[in-house]
């Protein structure tokens, strides 16, 4: 059984900085990509940013130049560092993984994190 727990989430005024951490444990074969979500209310969930296990990266628009993910493969973990945070970043951010076990790659979600940017 596979379970991400993520960290780092909280309360920041506008322009400051949040690290997100989310970190994978149990039988796991090979992580490809690791991902972060977001979900705001009333809005659906989107892509933040990605990373692959060749260390390539992609990211929404909305958040090219502020925020960097990063990956650790020997800690199973992977970062956002979120800098010069708006209002409307004001979400429930989520870890998304792509892992192998036994053969078999499916993506598995974290318990999210509360991100509240405050004006």
């Amino acid at each position: 059984q596979v379970q991400l727990v993520e960290s780092g989430g909280g309360l920041v005024q506008a322009g400051g900085s949040l690290r997100l951490s989310c970190a994978a444990s149990g039988s796991i074969f090979s992580i490809n990509a690791m991902g972060w979500y977001r979900q705001a209310p009333g809005k659906q969930r989107e892509l933040v940013a990605v990373i692959t296990s060749g260390g390539s990266t992609n990211y929404a628009d909305s958040v090219k130049g502020r925020f960097t993910i990063s990956r650790d493969n020997a800690k199973n973990t992977v970062y956002l560092q979120m800098n010069s945070l708006k209002p409307e970043d004001t979400a429930v951010y989520y870890c998304n993984f792509r892992i192998t076990i036994t053969g078999v790659t499916r993506g598995y979600w974290g318990q999210g994190t509360q991100v509240t940017v405050s004006s």
